[in-house]
């Protein structure tokens, strides 16, 4: 990356700059004009001086009053054509600066990815992203200016200027007279400012760290309660923040105050000289009304040079930080991250590492002397105590950090030699906590096989120019032409032909780290197309047959109370009931807050319901401050009858308070509304509260009927009311098999049913098509929405499908509960028969069916070879494995 912001100015953008600069050199040509032509209006257009009317003009007889208006024409004509020069320079500087901020970042960001591990133990997201993003801003709009506007503006100036030595040398000196020193002072004024600039954004970037660790550590600070701390140490940070701000803000206020003084300056001594000269006869006035004009635009270039000077050092310096943050040690060149190989062949032969060390930034020794030599094909195991080095080796391995001396071999080729096409395809590394990205299960599955397109979009239309736009912006930016939407897959790696076969694959890998059976829990509870997975549809549909005809057929048929359009089901809220479907879409129906939809409040209106449900959520409101007032917050109440919490308590004692049982029509609007809602979450079965009687379950039906043959126009699309024969796109697969809800006081009914369920699923053989669709589970920020354990099973699972010649595992299975580490270990060892595997244990009883073990203290390995020779007495390996 260039070290001087003009060199990279220069170097990608020299063409945009000289055709900026020759457009702002021919602007000069009209602008002199511009400022001559005023004095012939003054002169002869209006006093007539010098000049016998009519006049001949391009072979036309002009009047006074023609010639004037000819003249004032001209101007205008002039002065359009300036404008058009000033749009022109001023859109194309833009498209050149967002051309080049674009490049930046995108240069910026590809060495962010290139940075070795150890600098982001040192350096935060806090401080990078605002570097890529918010520092960068101002130098995007610098750098399409950084030629043009000197050139631009130093030219108007000087126009000015001449055209005031044109027409009298004293008045052009009395106009050079004030700007020495405003050259002089502002600029020395502007350094401090600058200065301050500089403070002020490192004590952004600090505030920024600050911001992203209390969100990182954000359940430490709940737990020890230290957000008081935190506050008082960002109050102080923002303080530091306000201090510069006030002191740069003053500053800038007072160089705008002598600019303006100066500007105003001008004038006054060309009206005291220019209007004495004119009373002595030497100066006419046509002469002064020219000068004033040329005066005053003398003042605009002279300014936007000084802010130039303003941006120009504050611009160098952003730039030289960012590159100095951003050229760190070590930083590995573009070509290891965008070489591709024609052909990459597999690894083969001998890991070997010779002398091999690493130290950290301040050069103590972290891994030091490390030697060994095994067959690539071999199981090795590295075991030690903390800090002994064995994650540091794991990962040095994997080619994730460089050696700081030594090297590492396989089959005798260095791995610093070669590109990350080949180590990123060929080698796979897993440790404790890796990252899950903010994506659906599926993407982060086959994350490792996505390195390049393999396939070009066909884009037609509309779509295809947009595309070409597109790429052709992309190309002007030094940005790569790769099209995202485009398929990335690299299926051979997988051993498959096609997505098809990369799914099943996926599913084959996730019954190996077990994850299969949450992936098809995952996909009961999500919902399809409905008119693309046909297949499944159908499927489904025999399932929910299935499964009715052995609950039937075993006496359970009770477990399950199904849909009928006649009947109640108690087992499902009031809401459900009144519904008998499911909301379609996310601006639809809310069965959360049905009651508070004006079409539902029209139903119950019309059926002569609302004051049934006001009396029965008054009632509702009641018995739940009866039963709940005393209770403690984590009493099992409060999950029995889940639509009330104790946060609520309180103010619904006010609620009461306010309400007569016989006047409850007298409430406000939300008081009326909030006990109305009440009876519409209550399952009859499962609360049994006595609010919702058979009388008015009945009357809910009728309500049911109303609410399904009046739906209006706009709701038809969406709700999606129950049928028997047909699957419900807007629920999820389990509900749609059961059709219904399982029996709420029967002991052990949902075990059962579930149980049933599955060999139902079984039973037509789409248990494989529901984990499928589990893999479209969105597993949230940083995989916030999978447990600690399906994200660590996750992050195997994706080295695993890669199919790669060495697996590195750092501590990969510790978060796993010690019955799944050994059956996951277990799994992982017979995969990898014949295929390289290195794995940094933390129990080293786990190292019983490796072939190799390398045992690690202190950053050296102390001791090799097999389980049998190393367990023995006196042998580190030995003394481990007692305390395991």
């Amino acid at each position: 990356m260039e070290k001087s912001l003009f060199k990279f100015i220069l170097k990608y953008s020299l063409r945009q700059q000289v055709f900026l600069t020759l457009l702002s050199i021919a602007s000069f040509v009209p602008y002199y004009y511009q400022l001559s032509v005023p004095k012939t209006i003054v002169n002869q257009g209006i006093t007539g001086k010098g000049v016998t009317f009519p006049v001949t003009l391009l072979g036309f007889q002009l009047s006074h009053e023609m010639y004037l208006f000819a003249l004032t024409l001209l101007f205008l004509f002039l002065v359009i054509v300036q404008q058009i020069f000033k749009y022109s320079i001023n859109v194309y500087q833009g498209i050149s600066g967002e051309r080049m901020l674009r490049r930046l970042r995108y240069e910026l960001y590809g060495r962010v990815l290139r940075f070795p591990l150890p600098v982001f133990r040192r350096m935060s997201t806090g401080e990078i992203i605002p570097m890529i993003t918010a520092e960068t801003e101002n130098l995007g709009g610098f750098i399409a200016t950084a030629i043009a506007v000197p050139v631009f503006n130093g030219g108007m100036f000087l126009v000015s200027l001449g055209f005031l030595f044109v027409q009298n040398w004293g008045i052009a000196v009395a106009a050079l007279s004030i700007y020495p020193f405003q050259l002089y002072v502002i600029p020395r004024m502007q350094r401090r400012v600058n200065q301050l600039g500089k403070e002020r954004v490192r004590s952004a970037r600090k505030l920024s760290d600050r911001i992203g660790e209390s969100i990182a550590g954000v359940e430490e600070v709940h737990a020890h309660n230290i957000s008081n701390r935190l506050l008082a140490e960002f109050s102080y940070r923002l303080g530091d923040i306000y201090w510069l701000r006030y002191d740069i803000f003053q500053r800038k206020f007072m160089i705008k105050f002598l600019n303006n003084f100066l500007q105003q300056a001008g004038p006054f001594l060309f009206y005291l000289i220019g209007g004495y000269l004119a009373i002595k006869g030497s100066l006419d006035v046509g002469t002064i009304v020219a000068a004033v004009a040329a005066q005053k635009d003398m003042g605009a270039p002279l300014k936007e040079l000084l802010n130039y000077y303003q941006l120009q050092q504050d611009a160098r310096i952003k730039y030289e930080q960012v590159v100095q943050q951003f050229d760190p040690d070590g930083i590995r060149t573009a070509d290891y991250q965008l070489i591709e190989p024609e052909k990459i062949e597999p690894l083969k032969g001998e890991l070997q590492a010779v002398n091999l060390g690493l130290a950290d930034d301040q050069g103590n020794p972290i891994v030091e002397g490390i030697s060994f030599t095994v067959s690539l094909e071999k199981h090795v195991a590295i075991v030690g105590p903390g800090g002994s080095g064995r994650e540091d080796l794991a990962m040095l391995i994997a080619r994730l950090m460089d050696p700081t001396k030594g090297r590492i071999t396989i089959g005798g080729v260095d791995l610093a030699t070669l590109p990350e096409a080949i180590t990123g395809r060929r080698i796979a590394y897993v440790s404790q906590s890796p990252y899950i990205f903010a994506a659906n299960i599926e993407t982060n599955l086959f994350l490792g096989l996505r390195h390049r397109p393999r396939t070009t979009l066909e884009y037609a239309g509309e779509d295809a120019k947009a595309y070409h736009v597109r790429l052709r912006e992309s190309l002007a930016s030094g940005n790569t032409t790769d099209d995202p939407s485009a398929d990335w897959t690299d299926y051979e790696a997988a051993g498959v032909a096609d997505m098809a076969g990369l799914r099943k694959e996926g599913l084959r890998v996730l019954k190996l780290v077990e994850l299969y059976d949450d992936g098809f829990q995952l996909g009961l509870r999500s919902t399809i197309d409905a008119a693309r997975e046909t297949a499944l549809v159908d499927g489904l549909l025999k399932a929910r047959i299935s499964l009715r005809e052995k609950l039937s057929g075993n006496g359970q048929g009770q477990l399950i109370e199904g849909w009928d359009r006649t009947k109640y089901n108690r087992n499902a809220s009031v809401a459900e009931n009144l519904m008998f479907g499911s909301p379609v879409g996310a601006d639809g129906l809310n069965l959360e807050r049905l009651a508070e939809h004006p079409y539902v409040q029209a139903v119950l209106e019309k059926v002569g319901l609302k004051d049934a449900f006001l009396a029965s959520g008054y009632e509702v409101a009641q018995t739940m401050v009866e039963l709940f007032a005393d209770l403690p917050p984590d009493h099992e109440f409060f999950q029995q009858f889940s639509f009330i919490s104790s946060d609520d308590l309180p103010d619904m004692q006010d609620l009461l308070s306010r309400a007569n049982k016989e006047r409850l029509n007298e409430l406000a609007d939300a008081d009326r509304l909030r006990l109305m809602s009440l009876p519409f979450k209550v399952i009859p079965a499962r609360h049994r509260l006595g609010a919702v009687d058979d009388a008015l379950m009945a009357r809910v039906l009728e309500a049911r009927e109303v609410f399904m043959r009046d739906l209006p126009p706009e709701l038809t699309n969406k709700v999606e009311f129950f049928d028997p024969a047909k699957y419900t796109a807007a629920a999820n697969l389990q509900d749609n098999i059961l059709f219904g809800k399982i029996v709420y006081g029967q002991a052990k009914a949902a075990e059962m049913v579930i149980a049933m369920l599955g060999e139902a699923i079984d039973q037509h053989g789409i248990r494989d098509a529901v984990a499928e669709v589990g893999l479209g589970f969105e597993c949230g920020i940083a995989g916030g929405r999978l447990s600690a354990a399906q994200r660590q099973k996750l992050a195997i699972a994706r080295c695993i499908v890669k199919h790669p010649d060495l697996l590195v595992m750092s501590d990969a299975t510790a978060p796993l509960d010690a019955a799944s580490q050994a059956r996951v270990l277990d799994a992982i060892l017979d995969e990898f028969k014949g295929r390289g595997l290195v794995c940094s244990l933390h129990r080293p009883a786990a190292a019983r069916r490796f072939d190799h073990i390398m045992v690690m203290r202190q950053g050296r390995i102390v001791e090799q070879g097999n389980f049998a020779e190393l367990d023995k007495d006196g042998t580190l390996f030995h003394e481990l494995l007692q305390h395991d």
